[in-house]
C-alpha cells in the first residue's frame, strides 16, 4: 500500500505511475476530495477545541467572580463546542477510512529502471543463456509425451475434481519431488536460505498484507466455514507474513526463507488460456523465494535472487532468458519485476517460470513489518522480495519437452539423477 503522505505529496508522480500502469486515474481525484474533507475536519475541530478551551477558562473566571448564571450560559456554549467537535471528529475519522480503502485499491509506484509500455510488447529481454534443442523429429508437447509414457493422467483428475487437475504417476510423480528436492538443497546449502514449512490455509489479514485482498478475491479459493479462511495461492503470502505486524532488528536484515507448498488458484477470468496441459492449473507445486531486506539494498537482494532462481535452470541445463517487465505487465504490487521465461520447444517459445519481484515497502505497509536501527530510531519498513526457485510444474513440463528422445522417452537431467535413484532415462509406467 502507498503512503498516505507520499501521495498527497506526489500526486503528479503517482498519476504519471498509474497512466504508465493503466489503471484509472480517477482514482486520485478522489483522494484529492477525500483529503480536502479531512482537512476541513481536522480545521472544524482545532477550531472548536481552541473555542473550548477559552470558553472553559472564563467560565472558571465567572465562577471565581460570583457571575453563576453567566457560566452556565456559557456551559450550554460548551456543550454545543462539544457536539461540533465530536461531528468533525467523526468526519474526519470517515474521511481516513475512506482514504485507506482507496490507497488499498492502488498499485504500487514502479521504480525508475522499469521500461513504460502499455503491455508485454513493451518488455525488456535482459539476458539469454545456453541454446534450444535442435531436433531431427517432430518434438511433442508435454501432454502426449507423458500420456504415452503413462506418467500423466489429466483425464481421471477431471474426473475427480475438474478440468485443470493432473495426476503424476510412477516417474512422473517421482520426477516432481526430485525437482523440489533439487530446489530446496540448492537455496538452503548454495543460497543460504532458510527452509520453511508455512500453513497452507491463511486469514485475511495475511492475504491484505501481501496484496491479494481485497482486489484479487475472485481468484482464491475460499473455505465456506465462519473463520473466513483461503487456501494458500503462493507460499509468499504465508512466509511474508511470518514477521507481520513486527518490529525487528536492522541487524536481523537481510532474511531469507525458501518454502515449498502447493498452491491452490482459481484462475479466474483465465479460460481459454493455457488450458492444455499443466501450464496453467488450479493447484500446483511451487518453491518460493521470500527476502525481507533493507531499502538501501532491496535492489542488489532483488538482483541476486533472481540470479538465485536461475541457477536451478542452469543446472538443468534448460535454455531460458530474463526480461524485465514492463509498467503495463508488472503485477499489482511490484515495484519492479524480472520474469524467468524457460523454452518450450512444443510452442517454439519462451513461457514464463518465475516472476522475482521487488515490493518496495508496499506489502510491509499493508502489513506492519518494521525494522529499528538501533539507538531509538525510528521504526522503518522493510522490503519485501519474492519469486519462484522455481514452479515445479512448468520446470517438469520443460524437462519433458527438451529432454524427448526420438522414440518417446525422456531423459533425466544429471543433476536430479541421484533424486531419481540413479535413473537415467523415463521409458514408461514399469520405472
Amino acid at each position: 500500500m502507498l503512503d498516505l503522505n507520499y501521495v498527497r505529496e506526489n500526486l503528479e508522480r503517482v498519476r504519471a505511475a498509474l497512466e504508465a500502469r493503466n489503471f484509472p486515474v480517477s482514482a486520485l481525484d478522489e483522494f484529492v476530495t477525500l483529503d480536502g474533507q479531512r482537512r476541513r475536519a481536522i480545521s472544524q475541530s482545532d477550531t472548536h477545541n481552541a473555542e473550548l478551551n477559552k470558553t472553559s477558562k472564563e467560565i472558571g473566571a465567572l465562577m471565581k467572580s460570583g457571575q453563576s448564571e453567566e457560566a452556565a450560559a456559557r456551559r450550554t456554549q460548551v456543550a454545543r463546542l462539544k457536539e461540533q467537535i465530536a461531528d468533525a471528529t467523526r468526519e474526519r475519522d470517515e474521511a481516513e477510512r475512506s482514504m485507506r480503502e482507496l490507497l488499498s485499491t492502488l498499485p504500487n509506484v514502479p521504480h525508475e529502471s522499469v521500461p513504460v509500455g502499455a503491455d508485454e510488447a513493451a518488455n525488456v529481454e535482459a539476458r539469454r543463456v545456453g541454446e534450444a534443442p535442435r531436433f531431427d523429429f517432430e518434438p511433442q508437447d508435454h501432454v502426449d509425451l507423458g500420456t504415452r509414457l503413462g506418467i500423466l493422467d489429466l483425464e481421471r483428475a477431471a474426473k475427480i475434481a475438474s478440468a485443470r487437475f493432473a495426476i503424476l504417476k510412477g516417474a512422473g510423480a517421482r520426477l516432481e519431488r526430485a525437482l523440489i528436492n533439487l530446489m530446496l538443497d540448492i537455496h538452503t546449502s548454495e543460497h543460504g536460505y532458510e527452509e520453511t514449512l508455512p500453513p497452507f490455509i491463511v486469514n485475511r489479514d495475511s492475504l491484505f498484507g501481501t496484496g491479494q485482498l481485497p482486489k484479487f478475491e475472485e481468484d482464491l479459493f475460499k473455505l465456506t466455514d465462519e473463520r473466513g479462511l483461503y487456501l494458500i495461492p503462493t507460499a509468499e503470502v504465508p512466509v511474508t507474513n511470518i514477521h507481520r505486524g513486527e518490529i525487528l532488528e536492522a541487524s536481523d536484515l537481510p532474511m531469507r526463507f525458501v518454502s515449498y507448498t502447493p498452491c491452490f488458484r482459481s484462475e479466474a477470468g483465465s479460460y481459454g488460456r493455457d488450458t492444455r496441459g499443466v501450464i496453467r492449473q488450479h493447484q500446483f507445486d511451487k518453491v518460493e523465494l521470500v527476502k525481507l531486506a533493507l531499502p538501501e539494498s532491496s535492489y542488489e537482494e532483488l538482483d541476486a535472487l533472481t540470479r538465485d532462481a536461475e541457477t536451478i535452470l542452469q543446472r538443468l541445463g534448460l535454455h531460458y532468458r530474463v526480461v524485465t517487465l514492463s509498467t503495463g505487465d508488472m503485477g499489482f504490487g511490484g515495484a519492479k519485476t524480472y520474469d524467468i521465461e524457460v523454452w518450450l520447444p512444443s510452442q517454439n517459445t519462451f513461457r514464463e517460470i518465475s516472476s522475482c519481484t521487488n515490493f518496495e515497502s508496499f506489502q510491509a505497509r499493508r502489513a506492519q513489518i518494521r525494522f529499528r536501527r538501533g539507538g531509538g530510531a525510528k521504526p522503518e519498513y522493510v522490503h519485501t522480495i519474492n519469486g519462484s526457485g522455481l514452479a515445479v510444474g512448468r520446470t517438469w513440463l520443460a524437462i519433458l519437452e527438451n529432454y524427448q528422445q526420438p522414440d518417446g522417452t525422456v531423459l533425466i537431467p544429471e543433476a536430479l539423477r541421484p533424486y531419481m535413484g540413479g535413473l537415467e532415462k523415463i521409458e514408461g509406467r514399469k520405472q
